[in-house]
């Protein structure tokens, strides 16, 4: 997989993929991850990306044509299956999201800022929206990290254990189990028997209740959502 993220400030992106899981998937040669700063394709004086709106109004936009030149210039070179732009007002990202983008090729993400991107973009070229949740950030850097991480996470490979991603909260529309490590017994708080029985059957049974229950209690919306 490759996934190619456009920037007005590439540098807040320089950390997250250069530690560990991220780091390693890309050393394995797993996914290639590459960051464009967007004013590299800017043709104006001081490598200006953003314009007054039209119609007035308080903030800023980033115009089309620097975004755009970027895109074609990759697009010359490959073949992308989604050009997705992160925004507030975009579809949430869960988990069935996160698990169809892991199947794909090539990405390019879209990072807004400002006041967001010239609505031209997002009617002839963006090709996906997506939200982390129902808040405002400064820019889209700190969302498409998160993306990529929820996506790169479920490549094959790229955890030491593949049967670690197929247990994660919202897989199956559930939260997780609780989970316990060593020692069994500390101050008195104990490990519940059954995981220490060995019986696999009965392990298993007792995770999914125990991952029913949190959901109930926690986000009984999940559960619902799973009938429907």
């Amino acid at each position: 997989m490759r996934i190619d993220i456009l920037s007005a400030v590439p540098e807040l992106l320089s950390s997250p993929f250069s530690h560990s899981i991220l780091k390693r998937a890309a050393n394995k040669g797993l996914f290639e991850i590459y960051v464009h700063n967007i004013r590299d394709f800017s043709i104006l004086p001081h490598k200006q990306i953003d314009d007054y709106q039209f119609g007035g109004g308080a903030g800023m936009v980033m115009m089309i044509e620097p975004i755009l030149r970027c895109i074609e210039h990759l697009s010359s070179e490959r073949e992308y299956d989604e050009i997705i732009f992160l925004t507030p007002d975009g579809e949430l990202l869960n988990q069935s999201i996160a698990n169809q983008l892991s199947m794909k090729g090539n990405l390019i993400l879209v990072c807004g800022h400002y006041k967001g991107i010239d609505e031209r973009l997002r009617e002839h070229i963006i090709t996906k929206e997506i939200s982390i949740g129902n808040y405002v950030l400064s820019g889209g850097e700190l969302p498409a990290a998160v993306l990529v991480d929820s996506i790169v996470r479920l490549i094959p490979g790229v955890l030491n254990d593949e049967t670690s991603a197929l247990s994660d909260s919202f897989q199956d529309d559930l939260l997780s189990a609780p989970v316990y490590t060593r020692p069994a017994d500390y101050n008195g708080w104990k490990v519940p028997d059954v995981l220490l029985s060995g019986h696999k059957a009965n392990i298993d049974i007792w995770r999914h209740e125990k991952a029913v229950e949190r959901t109930l209690e926690r986000r009984p919306e999940l559960l619902k959502n799973k009938q429907n």
